[in-house]
């Protein structure tokens, strides 16, 4: 290495080539193996699961990457959380459970980096049983297997200004489905209107046309588009 990249790289703070190589390479296959996990228990059936499960192995190994940065330097620490904060995603997770995977992917990139293998070794296969057993005791698969049909979509909602979309939607919304959930709200036509979507899974007695049908019924609803998830 040149002097004067040795005067502005203290040699303490250094790791040599080959420690991080591997490193990286850990990182990057552990990422599969939370991908896998991922993909395995529950994000086969999601129209973004291949996207998201990408996502996790790049997220490990860039993880890890500022571990090895980071160190044992607060500095740099600190540094890094001022640095990463500038950043904002405006990317709305559907299912929390993707958010526990995420932060699980976190983890492992954390402990490959900073040489702690023995974490993501045994975390990943706890992990694992955990997602499993969690996803065959879960009430839509409960309901698959007893023949009854989850209908999942989303529905956006276009309201004019001065209706409150709690108001006027929820009770349609408890009458059509099994449950249904906010994930993003923004103006439309110039602030003239506002669009809501939501997250829902229908009712076995409902169907599609007839919440659609229901929702345009309601004063001050301009629009409403109702998107199913394939099965």
């Amino acid at each position: 290495m040149p002097e004067w990249l040795d005067d502005a790289i203290p040699l303490e703070t250094t790791h040599h080539a080959s420690v991080l190589v591997v490193r990286l390479l850990l990182a990057l296959f552990f990422g599969s193996l939370v991908a896998a996990v991922y993909r395995l228990s529950h994000g086969r059936g999601k129209a973004d699961g291949a996207a998201l499960a990408t996502t996790l192995v790049l997220l490990c190994v860039l993880t890890a990457m500022v571990s090895v940065v980071i160190g044992d330097s607060v500095a740099r620490a600190f540094g890094l959380v001022g640095a990463l904060s500038i950043v904002r995603f405006r990317t709305v997770v559907d299912d929390t459970r993707d958010t526990a995977f995420v932060i699980f992917a976190v983890i492992v990139g954390m402990g490959a980096g900073s040489g702690h293998l023995l974490v993501p070794t045994i975390g990943i296969p706890v992990v694992a049983v955990a997602a499993f057993l969690l996803e065959w005791i879960s009430p839509e698969r409960a309901a698959n297997s007893s023949g009854t049909a989850m209908t999942s979509g989303t529905v956006v909602v276009r309201l004019g200004l001065g209706h409150a979309p709690e108001d006027a939607l929820n009770p349609v919304f408890t009458r059509h489905t099994e449950s249904c959930r906010v994930t993003e709200a923004a103006t439309a036509r110039q602030g003239a209107a506002i669009d809501v979507t939501y997250a829902v899974q229908l009712k076995e007695s409902s169907s599609a046309p007839s919440l659609v049908t229901e929702l345009n019924q309601i004063e001050g609803v301009q629009n409403v588009e109702l998107r199913m998830e394939a099965a």
